[in-house]
């Protein structure tokens, strides 16, 4: 008779290797498994020259209300708190001055007014006048060795964790998790998903090669998330809209990392420039933003999988209708459109990149080949709707699909304890609160995940 999982996770990436590390370490859940289709784990978006390695704070994303930047916030000192205990945090984490960038009065001042909201509670954070700017990130104030003549004013810090290797954070998850010493922790790779099953009290997991039971799942597998979701009879009201993004490679003109005030009108990431953890001497510029029909960046062989997800009909005809009358939006999404054809998308992205650097020549931009991934965002059929924020499927009968996190990697612990608790319940565990506060939430007052921002669509909503 097969062995059953009491808790069985497909998909290694960052966000499916913290939830195997927490459920390990602060559960007392016997038999945890994940499986990955790669040979190693995250080697899709979380793979670190497919995001832009950013551990987002919520202080210099200008489109965040207060109470998302606070969530975010602690979201993202739980990744810090971990990554600060490991002996290779020079692997995991990395410090860069940071700053978000207003150019002209209505920016200037809306940061102005910004900081007075958020300062209170960031105490590192700081207004930076023109000549703080100078000081920080001269290629930004300067043109042509001149103070530069627009008006700028920016948030940032000098002094923090700003960056992270998530690919390297991911298998330190797995290390972690499989040294944990009363569990039996199992990592297969080289599995690759094909359904899910219900049978009797158990999910079954079939792959290529064989089949896993499991009395709880968690899968986290971007796109592929609702496919499997499917055959359980859950989301089918959702669509995938696989959204890529693109980036491009100056030589190192940034100390560290530089964003730009949110357009509020669009629900895409506004183009900034940081270092590249992995690819010293470069500043890396991006992302861009495009629309692709995979699942997976530069894996064709996925188109066939969009399809089944994308699941084209009237209803994501109006969603997508509604989003195109938008002047804004149908501006933008034909501009990175371009930005994708030869020659003429340096010319294009040359003038974005300008906002923050004045001084960057035609010459100096590389199209940066085979860096960016795939980010899921979902389609809500039902209410006519673009889905930017994170999209999570709970059925409540101990299965559990994740889509897309937001914003991100940052929030992959915050994820995974979401998860734990949720499957913890399910299975009648106990998590060690104790130690759980002392390692991942040292200096946050904010203990509680019930608040957490999650989309969950409950077990009655199975269509």
């Amino acid at each position: 008779m097969a062995q059953v999982f009491d808790l069985l996770i497909v998909g290694g990436g960052v966000t499916g290797s913290a939830l195997l590390y927490v459920a390990s370490r602060y559960t007392d859940i016997k038999h945890i498994g994940m499986l990955e289709k790669y040979a190693a784990p995250a080697r899709v978006n979380s793979l670190h020259s497919n995001n832009s390695q950013t551990l987002h704070c919520g202080d210099i994303e200008t489109n965040y209300s207060l109470e998302k930047a606070l969530k975010v916030q602690r979201a993202a000192r739980m990744v810090e708190n971990y990554a600060v205990a490991q002996p290779d945090i020079d692997h995991l984490i990395f410090r860069y001055p940071k700053m978000v960038l207003g150019v002209g009065e209505r920016e200037c001042q809306q940061l102005r007014q910004r900081f007075e909201t958020l300062s209170p509670h960031y105490p590192k954070l700081r207004l930076l006048e023109a000549k703080d700017i100078a000081r920080m990130e001269p290629a930004v104030a300067y043109s042509k060795g001149s103070p530069r003549a627009d008006e700028i004013v920016a948030l940032g810090s000098e002094n923090e964790y700003t960056a992270v290797n998530f690919e390297a954070l991911a298998r330190s998850f797995v290390r972690q998790a499989q040294r944990v010493g009363d569990k039996q922790v199992s990592v297969e790779y080289n599995q690759r998903v094909l359904h899910i099953r219900r049978k009797g009290e158990v999910f079954v997991v079939e792959t290529g090669d064989t089949s896993f039971q499991a009395r709880s799942i968690v899968v986290c597998a971007g796109g592929h998330s609702l496919k499997l979701a499917h055959d359980l009879g859950y989301g089918h009201h959702f669509s995938v809209l696989p959204v890529a993004g693109s980036y491009y490679f100056t030589p190192q003109v940034l100390r560290g990392k530089v964003y730009t005030v949110q357009n509020d009108k669009l629900p895409f990431a506004a183009i900034h420039g940081d270092p590249d953890v992995m690819v010293p001497g470069k500043t890396r510029w991006g992302p861009t933003a495009l629309v692709l029909p995979v699942l997976e960046r530069y894996n064709w062989e996925t188109v066939k999988d969009f399809m089944r997800v994308f699941n084209f009909d009237r209803k994501v005809w109006d969603v997508l209708y509604d989003l195109l009358k938008v002047p804004d939006i149908r501006n933008y999404m034909l501009k990175n459109f371009l930005f994708e054809v030869p020659v003429l998308r340096r010319d294009l992205f040359l003038r974005d990149v300008r906002k923050i650097v004045p001084d960057i020549k035609f010459r100096d931009l590389k199209f940066a080949r085979h860096v960016g991934g795939i980010r899921p965002q979902l389609i809500d059929k039902e209410n006519r709707r673009l889905m930017m924020g994170e999209a999570k499927i709970d059925t409540g009968l101990g299965a559990i699909f994740n889509m897309t996190p937001s914003p991100g990697a940052t929030c992959c612990l915050e994820n995974a304890e979401v998860d734990m608790r949720a499957v913890a319940q399910f299975l009648g565990a106990k998590v060690d609160e104790e130690r759980f506060a002392r390692d991942l939430l040292r200096g946050d007052s904010r203990h509680a995940a019930s608040d957490l921002p999650t989309h969950l669509i409950s077990g009655e909503d199975a269509s």
